[in-house]
């Protein structure tokens, strides 16, 4: 039975620029009239299962902070530069 998911999600822009985060999500095992056999699940079915189990909103702001992190490579608030070098 599956009831943890690491899970990892990534994007990327036209220029080649990426951002991602991952994390782990316990999934909800407590109805098993849905039940898969292992050898039968799809990463489909898996990436739903996430996606539920983290509601849409949770699921958004993942999408959103990985576009944030590809506007700060694209356009950086901060630059470190060292003095002598150019």
């Amino acid at each position: 039975m599956i009831f943890n998911v690491h899970w990892r999600l990534t994007g990327e822009d036209t220029d080649g620029n990426v951002g991602s985060t991952y994390g782990t999500i316990a999934l909800d095992t407590s109805d098993l009239s849905n039940f898969t056999a292992f050898a039968d699940i799809t990463e489909a079915d898996i990436n739903g299962w996430v996606e539920a189990a983290m509601g849409e909103d949770e699921v958004q702001a993942k999408k959103d902070a990985i576009d944030a992190q590809i506007a700060e490579k694209v356009n950086p608030t901060v630059v470190t530069k060292t003095i002598g070098a150019e």
